[in-house]
């Protein structure tokens, strides 16, 4: 296994100590290979060929809140998610704060902006609870891109779906109402929770995740639960009337 050096190093972009509190803590590590092979991106990958990716990755520990790296900062790596949740955002230009993603152990963030020809991430990242990542290198993911067809090919092929499923969803957007929306988006999470499911994103992140009013989202909450078609359970939703969701949310289901 390829040796992972954990000694504690600056966020990327940021002044080291300044909004993030890199890991020197000792202890047992998981194998950032094994890691990294569940991440959608490298399934199904040589371990060789995973062993070159992590080469002179570093391990980090943020606390909730810690901001990871800035929109416009030199994207010098991407992220492994080992434990924890990551959310990637942006500040719009109103003012609002709009959560476009939330990542989670076994995920890879940010590994298209090691492409882009500007260098820069073109959202900011931060912890949304206490998380242990690692920071994996732009230019050792290129060299072996550059040495592996196989390698270039199957991240073409993640990125690729990737923007396939995020002109899905602006399609979707423009022409979906509100309930319809929320409807696609409690479904996908029951597809990974189950009939009771938790948010990920506070009600007013979701609404802008959804493209509502804030307002608009908490109607639709207590009208479903007025009618049965969910109930509030402490920090999550039970989804009872499953049926009734699903032909809402029908027109954004694609045969591909």
């Amino acid at each position: 296994m390829t040796k992972v050096n954990l000694r504690a190093a600056p966020p990327v972009g940021v002044h080291e100590g300044s909004l993030a509190r890199p890991s020197e803590e000792g202890g047992h590590d998981p194998d950032p290979v094994r890691l990294l092979a569940r991440a959608r991106p490298f399934l199904g990958l040589d371990a060789a060929v995973l062993g070159q990716l992590v080469r002179g990755a570093t391990a980090h520990r943020y606390e909730a809140g810690d901001l990871i790296f800035r929109e416009g900062d030199a994207a010098t790596a991407y992220l492994l998610v080992e434990t924890g949740q990551v959310e990637v955002f942006r500040n719009c230009h109103k003012g609002e704060e709009r959560v476009f993603q939330v990542f989670e152990s076994g995920q890879t963030v940010a590994e298209a902006a090691m492409f882009m020809p500007h260098g820069r991430y073109p959202m900011c990242a931060r912890s949304r609870t206490p998380a242990r990542l690692y920071r994996l290198r732009r230019e050792t993911l290129l060299a072996a891109c550059r040495g592996d067809s196989g390698l270039a090919m199957q991240m073409l092929t993640a990125l690729s779906h990737a923007l396939y499923m995020q002109v899905n969803k602006v399609d979707w957007i423009s022409s979906s109402s509100a309930s319809e929306r929320l409807a696609n988006y409690l479904l996908t999470l029951k597809s990974r929770e189950g009939s009771v499911v938790r948010l990920p994103l506070s009600q007013r992140q979701l609404a802008g995740h959804l493209g509502i009013r804030a307002e608009t989202l908490s109607r639709l909450f207590t009208d479903w639960q007025a009618r049965g078609y969910v109930a509030r359970r402490r920090n999550a939703w039970e989804l009872r009337d499953e049926e009734y969701l699903r032909r809402l949310a029908s027109p954004a289901q694609r045969s591909f």
